[in-house]
């Protein structure tokens, strides 16, 4: 029954950004969300929406499928359907390929070693933190547990990486 929970708030949430989310904004800067949990990506997606925030998310469901958009291949070959991101906001625990391994071999590719890998996980576990960082990540962001909060964070989010920071050219 827990899986018939899951679809029925899965369900409710689509509504609720299909209903309540005000006109897109122009110009927004592409980030590409890795993250297993979909309420958890669709929960980035309404704070996005809802705040107005020149971020234009893409998003996958794993690993594999980050380094799958972020060479462009397979179903991501299409750069006008999926635009090659400013940014990676990347969870450590998924499936196929940890958000560890995806680090890593970005880290490892000559026209990928330079984007930006934002991590974003439930963990605050220190050995994962400094692991992170050891591996080359930018920054560390542990998800917020209020939807108040989530919203702040990616505010301040885009004002450092999208509204002062320059991006490198990565591809």
């Amino acid at each position: 029954m827990q899986y018939a929970g899951t679809i029925y708030v899965e369900f409710f949430l689509f509504v609720c950004y299909r209903i309540l989310m005000p006109a897109k904004v122009v110009n927004a800067v592409p980030i590409l969300v890795a993250d297993d949990d979909a309420q958890d990506t669709m929960l980035v997606k309404i704070a996005v929406e809802r705040g107005s925030l020149g971020l234009q998310l893409s998003s996958v469901k794993d690993g594999e499928e980050a380094i799958n958009y972020l060479l462009g291949r397979e179903k991501f070959s299409d750069r006008q359907t999926h635009p090659f991101p400013k940014m990676l906001l990347l969870d450590l625990k998924m499936p196929r390929l940890s958000g560890f391994d995806v680090l890593s071999f970005v880290r490892q590719q000559p026209e990928l070693r330079k984007l930006p890998v934002v991590i974003f996980s439930s963990s605050d576990d220190p050995k994962d933190i400094q692991r992170a960082y050891d591996s080359g990540a930018n920054s560390y962001l542990c998800k917020p547990h209020s939807n108040d909060d989530l919203s702040a964070l990616l505010k301040a989010l885009e004002d450092y990486w999208c509204k002062f920071n320059h991006f490198p050219a990565c591809h």
